[in-house]
């Protein structure tokens, strides 16, 4: 017992002496650092003019009523017409036909409330795509209007000084977010690139297939017969750190050009014909991607034929008929080519 007590009053006494030296040391670095500032307020070059080393600064105010103005216009524009045809055809046909009728019998056997069963689902499918079509009217609309006020151009923006460029940028971003979740996340997805087209916000070309993906709504242009897998990344802005500046040139994708899934591709960014980019490819801003071959890693890099023979298990007669196919896919090509010279 005795050695138990006398062990506990020496690890007690250890923890008196640790605390004593953190608290002499705060009080020491608390010492230091008023010291260091007082230095540094006393002491001043005479020769460096405080206004020329000081970066121009404003408040950008974001315009909220803005925002919430575009977004009451895209919603009710959307919802206004379709809502009003839903509820004429469930109180005027539906209600009165089928829901007040005599019996459920009545309801099954005679012809006019069989009709009115049968076609409600086509009206509601009809009405939906009503509504999408007006999203994308209204939305384009507006997208002409900021255009026309301030035109889409690759450059820097920045953000500590308030302009009509950075406004309207961000407007653009903020407005494009609804009727692109609209129609990616509906039972129609395949229209997102109608959308894009239609709207002006991108060029995508035919037999262009796009999953869920992140940005790439809007300044990216995008040829034919190309596959964008899920989750990739086509992000034609970035920002500079935290509070940097904002980084936004327009994104090059050429024609039969394969993203497999997770690629991110960054601003300015040129992938030429027949590229295929490898599972979690990514390239930073500017890179150009001379096409007709295989692209892996973080930044991107070409992949030799070995490589992806052994990366795929593929063998030569493989490689054989990607020629072969090649080929012929250049034969139609070249008869346009030949017809158009004549």
């Amino acid at each position: 017992m005795k050695f138990f007590k006398e062990r506990f009053i020496f690890t007690d006494y250890r923890s008196l002496v640790l605390r004593k030296s953190k608290e002499v040391s705060r009080k020491e670095r608390m010492e230091t650092n008023r010291s260091v500032q007082k230095m540094s307020t006393e002491i001043k070059d005479p020769s460096i003019n405080e206004t020329e080393t000081d970066v121009i600064q404003e408040e950008v105010n974001l315009n909220i009523k803005l925002y919430m103005f575009f977004f009451f216009i895209i919603f009710t524009g959307a919802f206004l017409i379709p809502g009003i045809l839903f509820f004429f055809f469930i109180l005027g046909y539906f209600t009165p036909i089928v829901l007040e009728a005599e019996n459920i019998l009545v309801a099954f056997t005679q012809f006019e409330p069989l009709i009115i069963i049968a076609i409600t689902p086509l009206v509601f499918i009809g009405l939906y795509i009503l509504h999408l079509f007006l999203m994308a009217v209204v939305t384009r609309w507006l997208w002409q209007y900021t255009e026309r006020k301030s035109p889409s151009k690759s450059g820097i923006i920045p953000r500590n000084i308030a302009s009509k460029v950075s406004d309207y940028y961000h407007v653009r971003s903020f407005m494009i977010k609804y009727p692109k979740n609209a129609f990616v996340k509906g039972p129609f997805p395949w229209l997102a690139n109608w959308l894009f087209n239609f709207v002006g916000t991108n060029k995508i070309g035919k037999g262009t297939t796009i999953e869920e993906q992140l940005c790439g709504d809007k300044f990216v242009d995008i040829g034919e017969n190309c596959y964008i897998g899920v989750n990739s990344v086509l992000t034609s802005h970035l920002v500079d750190g935290i509070f940097g500046n904002i980084v936004y040139f327009k994104i090059k994708i050429g024609d039969n050009v394969t993203f497999t899934g997770l690629g991110c591709v960054g601003p300015g960014t040129e992938v030429n014909d027949n590229s295929y980019l490898l599972p979690f490819a990514a390239s930073a801003k500017h890179a150009i991607l001379k096409g007709n071959n295989y692209y892996f890693g973080s930044p991107l890099r070409k992949i030799f034929k070995k490589k992806v023979a052994e990366y795929l298990d593929l063998s030569e007669e493989d490689f054989k008929k990607e020629k072969e196919l090649a080929n012929i896919q250049k034969k139609p090509q070249n008869k346009e080519e030949n017809i158009s010279n004549d």
